[in-house]
């Protein structure tokens, strides 16, 4: 039987190992998650709210585990190492320092690890702006500092999260690298990836979402709502130093953001308008074209923290586990945003160890 053992770094509140935990249970392979890190006590406590396993060692911040190579030596072996290490550093709306950034330094950390652990497989999640970031050279500095590690067999793309059943658009690159020798057919492309996971079935233990009215909550407490002072602002195209076409009920998300909490104007963050949410037929209202003034007359408001954890592809359950904990909107507005999509990383996994079955060799 299929056995995979994983180690999740940079976990936040878990995508990696939610999507591979999925995939375990709706395709009866064992998986185990031998260690996770994260320096966030927020996420921290989310995480393990989900997930429970003692024998999962915390590794907590990853530089200072890292100082003792003993710290290393001692974590259970493991065939994949999965992350999304921060990304503000290649952010386009961070100052983009990149390498020069301490947060884009940890990259390195992740190096330390493949090193002297030598899992087979890696599997690293980052924004775009990372394949463009210093005119290229800091893609080829993580490529160059994979394969001086061992991984000679490299590939990358670039992913949307609404080509895999959830209703955000997200474009991330996904990062794989082998030790081993992969088949001459093996093509780690979004095209090749979308079709096989168009042939997933229906029953496999994931959210989906044809568009965002499969998770808008029809009644939400009305500290969601926008006041009447900040909707001018929301609903305006931009200032005189920025620039922007504001929209409201956009049926497929916009990418959410780790700062979705400050409410940015409404060409950043999702708001959707009360009448859209409760007509009998949103499809045909979105075919009526509203002034700028009359969308400011209307009942309108904001994203729950519930329905951006669903957008990210975690269930109503997970969501609720994490709220029990104690975690506050703020921290769940956060910890949406700055998640790694579950079915984006399920479909990756899905193609990588149960159609191309990679491991078993």
């Amino acid at each position: 039987m299929l056995k995979i053992n994983h180690l999740e770094l940079f976990a936040g509140i878990g995508g990696f190992r939610q999507a591979m935990e999925l995939l375990a249970s709706d395709y009866n392979f064992t998986s185990h998650c031998v260690g996770f890190s994260e320096i966030d006590p927020y996420a921290v406590r989310s995480y393990k709210s989900n997930f429970s396993d003692v024998e999962t060692k915390e590794i907590g911040d990853i530089i200072a585990f890292n100082e003792d190579p003993k710290n290393i030596t001692s974590l259970p072996d493991f065939d994949l190492l999965t992350g999304g290490f921060p990304c503000q550093s290649f952010s386009m709306m961070g100052k983009q320092k990149g390498f020069l950034d301490k947060r884009g330094n940890v990259f390195f950390e992740i190096i330390k690890i493949l090193e002297i652990k030598k899992p087979k497989f890696v599997l690293l999640e980052n924004v775009r702006n990372l394949t463009t970031h210093n005119k290229g050279e800091t893609i080829k500095i993580v490529l160059s500092s994979l394969k001086e590690a061992g991984y000679k067999y490299i590939h990358w793309d670039v992913f949307d999260t609404n080509d895999f059943g959830l209703a955000q658009r997200r474009n991330r690159v996904y990062i794989f690298a082998s030790r081993e020798k992969l088949d001459n057919n093996f093509a780690f492309s979004k095209n090749e990836i979308i079709s096989v996971f168009k042939t997933i079935s229906k029953n496999a233990n994931l959210e989906r979402q044809k568009d965002v009215l499969d998770i808008l909550e029809k009644e939400v407490d009305k500290s969601f709502y926008l006041s009447e002072i900040i909707k001018p602002t929301i609903l305006a195209d931009g200032s005189a130093s920025f620039k922007s076409k504001s929209e409201i009920n956009c049926l497929i998300a916009k990418p959410l953001t780790a700062t979705m909490v400050k409410m940015h104007r409404a060409c950043q963050d999702n708001y959707y308008s009360i009448d859209f949410i409760n007509s009998p037929n949103p499809y045909d209202y979105l075919s009526q074209k509203f002034s700028k003034e009359e969308l400011k007359e209307k009942e309108i408001r904001k994203l729950t923290p519930k329905e951006a954890y669903l957008l990210q592809g975690f269930s109503e359950n997970f969501f609720n586990n994490a709220k029990q904990a104690g975690v506050s909107n703020h921290q769940l507005y956060k910890q949406a945003g700055n998640a790694a999509s579950v079915n984006t990383i399920y479909a990756i996994l899905y193609y990588l160890f149960i159609y191309k079955k990679i491991n078993e060799g």
